[in-house]
């Protein structure tokens, strides 16, 4: 489990094919958490397991599944990603709980400046949607946010200087692609209110 609050930013060193899916490396020399192979560590919001690592540079198999619904069958070497390890028990729920399995990909499709903040809109598949609400948490590229509107398939969030700066946000044009998870509780409550006899 995660919270959506982004300890670095790692950089892609390394994309090898394997038998149809992918190796990762990452260079994940800004984040100081001790990672071993095994261990999970949340990467543009996708839960990844470390499978081998060596000085500062962190592998990862990456699955045909995880390239079908997430933005990684379009990384590149060079390309920028954000980075949260695991969560403890004893740790602080700054974001909501985000469990890194991405639901599916959205883009973004405006960017407006907003006193110091910005507002950005992001369009989402229809089935997605619907467990998207105001004022609910969402999770954009492992980044925990707010939501301040929805529309339709579209929703609307606001992003503060420290967020832009601490993230890939940074990087993020119109027109980007984002890995997308809904908020935990409201898939498994519709699970649960379908499933009622």
């Amino acid at each position: 489990m995660f919270t959506g609050i982004v300890h670095a930013v790692g950089r892609v060193t390394r994309i090898e094919a394997r038998n149809g899916d992918l190796r990762l490396s990452v260079d994940a020399s800004a984040l100081d958490a001790g990672l071993a192979p095994g261990d999970s560590l949340c990467v543009s919001g996708v839960c990844l397991t470390v499978v081998a690592r060596e000085a500062n540079i962190c592998a990862f198999d990456v699955s045909v599944e995880t390239l079908e619904l997430t933005t990684f069958g379009a990384l590149r070497t060079g390309d920028t990603v954000n980075l949260e390890p695991a969560l403890r028990l004893s740790d602080r729920l700054g974001g909501h709980l985000v469990s890194g399995h991405v639901d599916g990909v959205g883009r973004v499709v405006a960017i407006v400046p907003d006193a110091r903040s910005q507002r950005w809109m992001f369009e989402v598949p229809t089935a997605l949607s619907r467990y998207i609400v105001a004022k609910g948490s969402v999770c954009v590229d492992g980044v925990s946010l707010t939501v301040n509107e929805v529309a339709g398939s579209r929703f609307g969030v606001n992003l503060i200087p420290h967020t832009i700066a601490a993230t890939t946000f940074s990087r993020k044009r119109v027109g980007d692609a984002a890995n997308i998870e809904v908020d935990l509780i409201a898939r498994y409550l519709e699970q649960f209110l379908c499933d009622r006899p």
